[in-house]
Order: structure tokens, then C-alpha cells, then sequence
């Protein structure tokens, strides 16, 4: 999502009154034009919404924000193929985590999941119960190789819009 997006989006979720579209877009550091351009756009994309007076972000554009957030410092999450086996690759947002998992080798997978690894980094760090109970029932199933790549993917990308991964 491009960055300006992202600015508007941020800034309608802190702002906590109302105010007018020349003040709100120097708090977003675009002009009044460019601002209600990109208004417009998230609005269309189903990220804000028009409400009595103003504009709402929906839960689409609170998926994108959360999408984006980086985590705490030291708080990433590493990648391993087995015990003392670092890839070397670690997410510091749920972006980075679901480009990794579309790249990294099957074994890290596979050693992550069974470990529950990736749910109790999802649970206690994104803090997304949601998403954490979907791949805890990865662990129910037996998926290996590339339909596990698949599941994971998948079930990212059902809980958070595509464009939020971008």
C-alpha cells in the first residue's frame, strides 16, 4: 500500500476529534488535494468509510495498520530449520512474516509449526487471537511441503486483505 495511504490511515485511527480536512492533512503532511485523494481511495478500497460528518477507518483498514506495525525490539520473529538451525530470516511485522513464510524452505515450516511457534508468536506478539487459533489447527492436520506453505499463506491472507501484505 503506498505510503501516503498508509499516513491517512494512521492518522485517522489516533485522531480522537473531529476536525477539518486542512488540519487533518497537515497532520498527515500532504495537501488538502492530495489528502482528499487518498481519502478517497482508501474509501473506495473498503479501508474507511463515510460516516456523519466525516470518515471512520473500517476493520479492513485496522487490519492494514496491524499488517504494517513492526513489533517490539526483540520481539521479531526468527526463522529456524531445527534446533540451533537459524535461516537466518526474522519478521519484525506480519508483512515481512507472510513474505518470509512464501519463501522460506518447507523444513522451517514444518519445524515451526509442529512446535506451535508460529501461533504463540502471532497470539502473544501481533496479538491476534484470531489468526493464532487458525494455525493452531494446522497442527491437527497432516500438511507437508508445499500444502503447508499453502495453508499458511492462505490463512494469512484470509485474515488480512492482500493489499495490507504488500
Amino acid at each position: 500500500m503506498l505510503d501516503e495511504r498508509l499516513k491517512v490511515l494512521k492518522v485517522i485511527s489516533e485522531v480522537t476529534r473531529r476536525m477539518d480536512l486542512n488540519e487533518f492533512a497537515r497532520l498527515v503532511g500532504l495537501t488538502t488535494n492530495e489528502t482528499l485523494k487518498q481519502i478517497q481511495e482508501l474509501t473506495k478500497t473498503g479501508h474507511l468509510r463515510s460516516t456523519s460528518g466525516g470518515y471512520g477507518i473500517t476493520e479492513k483498514g485496522k487490519a492494514t495498520l496491524k499488517a504494517q506495525q513492526r513489533v517490539p525490539e526483540g520481539s521479531e520473529f526468527n526463522f529456524y530449520n531445527g534446533v540451533g538451525q537459524s535461516t537466518g530470516l526474522s519478521a519484525r511485522t506480519l508483512k515481512e512474516f507472510y513474505e518470509t513464510v512464501k519463501t522460506v524452505n518447507v523444513a522451517s515450516l514444518e519445524f515451526h509449526v509442529y512446535r506451535g511457534d508460529f501461533k504463540n508468536w502471532i497470539q502473544e506478539v501481533v496479538k491476534d487471537e484470531v489468526l493464532a487459533g487458525e494455525l493452531d489447527s494446522l497442527t491437527q492436520g497432516e500438511l507437508m511441503n508445499g500444502n503447508l506453505r499453502e495453508k499458511l499463506v492462505a490463512l494469512i491472507e484470509k485474515r488480512y486483505d492482500v493489499e495490507a501484505l504488500r
